[in-house]
């Protein structure tokens, strides 16, 4: 793309977030990402080292206008059970301006913690989710020809 309109840049207003097919409509912000780790690998006749791809770790930041409990509920019930919380987390973005939407699904998404309480004396409560995830899919991606 050699160029584009400004108006095409995507808002993060028009974001959406379904924690286990429940929409979030108090959420603030969403960040997936995965990280990569490399090994190296050594050549002959070679200094620099080669890398080869061996491991991959998902990451998803869920922070949300602390409005209920449905969350931290859910994840709780579920570690006093002795079970592992696990939980699939879809995250959109569709800016009515820009061309086209962005849609993923995540799989095995396991919180790293529970908060329950996270407040200031008059400051809005907010809450804020970690998870690391175990597979994705893009359900809808901006594509431009």
């Amino acid at each position: 793309m050699k160029n584009y309109d400004s108006n095409r840049v995507m808002n993060g207003t028009y974001g959406e977030v379904w924690f286990d097919d429940e929409y979030l409509a108090e959420v603030e912000e969403a960040k997936a990402e995965v990280d990569i780790t490399y090994s190296d690998v050594s050549r002959v006749r070679k200094l620099f080292a080669g890398k080869k791809m061996t491991k991959l770790e998902g990451k998803i930041t869920i922070k949300l206008h602390h409005v209920r409990s449905n969350i931290a509920d859910k994840v709780a019930n579920c570690v006093k059970e002795g079970k592992t919380p696990s939980y699939k987390i879809l995250i959109k973005l569709d800016d009515p301006d820009a061309l086209g939407a962005e849609r993923a699904v995540f799989y095995a998404c396991k919180p790293s913690k529970i908060t329950f309480f996270d407040w200031k004396a008059a400051n809005l409560s907010e809450e804020s989710y970690d998870f690391t995830f175990e597979d994705f899919d893009f359900l809808d991606k901006v594509e431009v020809h």
